[in-house]
């Protein structure tokens, strides 16, 4: 990509997604949404389409892309609905990625394929009731008995961990201290279904209803040895790294929800007449309009440059929690704005701007709140 100019094979991949959203998931996405069910056939076809393997290597199965192909793929699909963009987002930033980053040869051949075909979706266990932001507090306990891991503790608001695709869930667990007494802290491959290993109910959201987000327990969980993911001791380090990346994909997410606000109200204001005219021939309308665009453009701005920088191997963490804290706030703020231009419509669930403005407050909150995206970029600033 060449400043905001998609190659060709990318501005194919973006219509062929933009095609899907608005013809597969657009007409049945709210029903989902409102009956907090997940949409197996749409994940199903996502995978037949390669999605799941975008930014992975063909020889694992995936379509040789890169990470930037994986978020023009996610702003398209969040222009139409999130709940469908998060399951792609964490089926491969969370659950595949680490696997691809730090597996050994046998773990990637053994999840990689079928992660990468949609057929198997991968979590992240990190997040623990007590813990949020302070991932470093980790209680969850992983031992050596034999040659196993016995592992035990909570894992709270984990995306895609109980679906009936879901393979697999990578959990952070403390395996020992150092000798300063810091926590080791090691990440764990737990395969859905082992004993010990429990899913519990899914959580009823604001938003996101169409997503599966579950509790996890684990209580005398065993698998062996070689479930070690990564290094020993290495776990926190790993997912600080899968994090960085993963602020790139909700940032691309957040501008898809911020430019379907965009969409819905031009449409909106084009079609809805008040005092004889259409809503959006007035200025208040007209602005407020203009103004969600502004937003929505540089917020893509800036997830184009930190994927930029990315891709060539410089350092990008400041500019991941610059385009992840702008591209949540703007998301908060088209989609309050988007429901205003609606009006009593855009109060109610079957009006797209309804669902977005429910969907957009947890983007301020996930894959790091914004408050840690202020720490982070005044640290990268010195202070």
């Amino acid at each position: 990509m060449t400043g905001m100019h998609l190659s060709d094979e990318l501005e194919s991949l973006r219509k062929t997604v933009e095609e899907f959203a608005h013809e597969v998931v657009a007409p049945v996405i709210g029903d989902f949404y409102e009956r907090d069910a997940f949409p197996y056939a749409i994940v199903a076809q996502m995978g037949e389409m390669g999605l799941f393997g975008l930014p992975f290597p063909e020889e694992h199965g995936g379509m040789g892309g890169d990470y930037f192909a994986l978020c023009v793929a996610l702003e398209e699909l969040a222009r139409v609905d999130s709940s469908v963009a998060i399951t792609l987002e964490a089926a491969v930033s969370l659950g595949a990625m680490p696997i691809y980053r730090f597996g050994t040869a046998e773990q990637k051949a053994e999840w990689l394929p079928r992660m990468c075909a949609g057929e198997a979706l991968g979590a992240f266990g990190l997040t623990e009731p007590g813990g949020g932001s302070d991932a470093g507090a980790t209680l969850t306990t992983a031992r050596l008995d034999g040659d196993d891991w016995v592992i035990n503790g909570t894992k709270a608001f984990i995306t895609n961990s109980g679906t009936d695709i879901t393979g697999l869930v990578t959990v952070t667990a403390v395996t020992g201290r150092s000798e300063d007494g810091h926590k080791e802290i090691s990440s764990i491959i737990v395969p859905s279904g082992t004993p010990g290993f429990t899913v519990s109910k899914k959580y009823s959201k604001v938003g996101w209803n169409a997503s599966d987000t579950r509790e996890l327990s684990f209580q005398d969980c065993r698998v062996p040895m070689a479930n070690l993911l990564g290094e020993r001791g290495r776990g926190y380090a790993q997912f600080l790294s899968i994090l960085d990346e993963g602020r790139i994909a909700i940032a691309a997410l957040a501008v898809g929800l911020a430019q379907g606000c965009v969409d819905e109200s031009v449409r909106y204001a084009k079609e809805r007449s008040a005092f004889g005219r259409p809503i959006g021939a007035n200025q208040a309308i007209s602005f407020k309009i203009a103004d969600m665009e502004l937003r929505a453009h540089t917020a893509r701005l800036a997830y184009y440059d930190a994927a930029d920088r990315m891709l060539r191997g410089e350092p990008f963490k400041k500019q991941a929690a610059i385009a992840k804290l702008y591209s949540s706030e703007i998301a908060v703020t088209n989609a309050r704005e988007a429901t205003q231009v609606h009006g009593g419509y855009g109060f109610m669930n079957e009006f797209p701007v309804a669902r977005m403005w429910r969907d957009s407050k947890i983007l301020e909150i996930g894959e790091g709140t914004s408050e840690v995206q202020r720490m982070l970029i005044a640290r990268e600033l010195g202070l």
